[in-house]
């Protein structure tokens, strides 16, 4: 593996910087004309929105460092990708919309309890207004790239910047209130705006922390997969299936039964089969493991304690008669908590009632080992 991206994931992570970079632009042109403003037209609010603003410019920094990381394939310190910097961002960005939500309504109480109310300049409406246009233009903006690429992260910003414009609307809220004389008015509503604020953090950061400990895929989803699964040819049942998500990728590993005397090649077919399937019905799936099961080892006995080839051939060496041609092939079958064997010799010199015997005596041979099921004989054709 490398560090090489893909053009999807380059495209991705490309439509994720700019959209941050256009952000990081605005939110600083914002902060420094409500800091100015609110200093010039005597609007304590707005300074405190202003300051919000700065905040922001931590949380794109946050974005565009996961937003590069993301981007990147699977490495030999990342096997299964990059996709937890952008959960572990999303995650960031829910705890600072909390610490948000806890600082509008903190101001609010303190403002009340000091019952320290300026009268702000009308140019600090507009300054507002400006910030409130700005911040929801970015969130329309950074929302729709977010839906296009998937990208949780993007969408928690997103949101970051709708709260920012709601911000603003408390602060406006508050310059007109305190300018018509009504002065709890920016309190009242920067209180409701706050626990607003805080619900969006908190469900931003719950969806972060269930991705982190490795919640499933929705119930939807997972029933799609397993309907994908059980329509590939070969597929008897399916024993298992996990999911995990990765950021805006996810994993799934199956466990499969097929039919016990498959082929090696056949079975590794169905897998193969399995896993396009599985990626096909679910978009957001880039990495399946699939397990291919003889049978069904959640109810049957257990084949975990048997010997695997080196040992049963040693003692098939002791115990089966030593002129059995050198050209045989033997095929072990682990199934039911038993070894079941298929000898296969050649055609020459086989005949109905030797090759009764033979089997017999192989069987009574294996007879006292309770690890040893069926033996069955066959003949091939010679080589022409």
């Amino acid at each position: 593996m490398n560090g090489s991206t893909t053009p999807l994931l380059q495209e991705r992570a490309s439509a994720s910087q700019l959209v941050t970079l256009v952000g990081a632009i605005v939110n600083l042109l914002l902060s420094g004309l409500k800091l100015v403003v609110g200093v010039v037209a005597s609007s304590a609010a707005l300074v405190a929105d202003g300051i919000h603003s700065l905040s922001d410019l931590a949380s794109d920094a946050l974005v565009w460092f996961a937003a590069h990381h993301a981007g990147e394939e699977p490495d030999e310190e990342h096997p299964y990708g990059h996709g937890r910097f952008e959960t572990a961002a999303t995650l960031g960005l829910g705890i600072l919309l909390g610490l948000v939500a806890l600082g509008i309504v903190w101001d609010a109480v303190e403002r009340v309890a000091e019952g320290a109310y300026p009268t702000p300049g009308a140019l600090a409406v507009w300054a507002a207004g400006i910030s409130i246009l700005a911040k929801e233009a970015l969130y329309w903006y950074t929302i729709l790239v977010a839906r296009r690429v998937r990208s949780r992260m993007l969408e928690a910003n997103a949101w970051h910047h709708r709260s920012d414009a709601i911000s603003s609307i408390v602060v406006l809220l508050g310059i007109l209130g305190a300018m018509a004389g009504w002065p709890y008015l920016d309190a009242v509503a920067a209180v409701v705006v706050g626990a607003m604020v805080a619900k969006i953090g908190w469900d931003l950061g719950w969806e972060a922390v269930q991705e982190l400990v490795d919640s499933a895929l929705d119930p939807e989803q997972v029933d799609t997969a397993r309907e994908a699964i059980l329509s590939v040819d070969g597929v008897r049942s399916i024993h298992m299936l996990r999911t995990r998500r990765h950021g805006h990728q996810a994993s799934a590993d199956v466990h499969v039964q097929v039919d016990p005397r498959l082929s090696v090649s056949e079975g590794h077919m169905i897998s193969i089969a399995v896993e396009e399937r599985l990626k096909e019905a679910v978009e957001m799936i880039n990495d399946v493991t699939v397990h291919i099961d003889p049978e069904n080892d959640e109810q049957g006995p257990s084949c975990r304690d048997l010997p695997l080839r080196r040992e049963v051939m040693a003692l098939l060496a002791e115990r089966w008669p030593q002129d059995l041609p050198e050209d045989r092939e033997i095929v072990l079958h682990y199934l039911a908590g038993h070894i079941e064997i298929d000898l296969e010799l050649p055609m020459a010199g086989c005949e109905p009632t030797r090759a009764t015997q033979l089997r017999r005596r192989l069987q009574e041979a294996l007879a006292d080992d309770p690890r040893f099921g069926a033996v069955r004989l066959k003949y091939r054709a010679n080589d022409p």
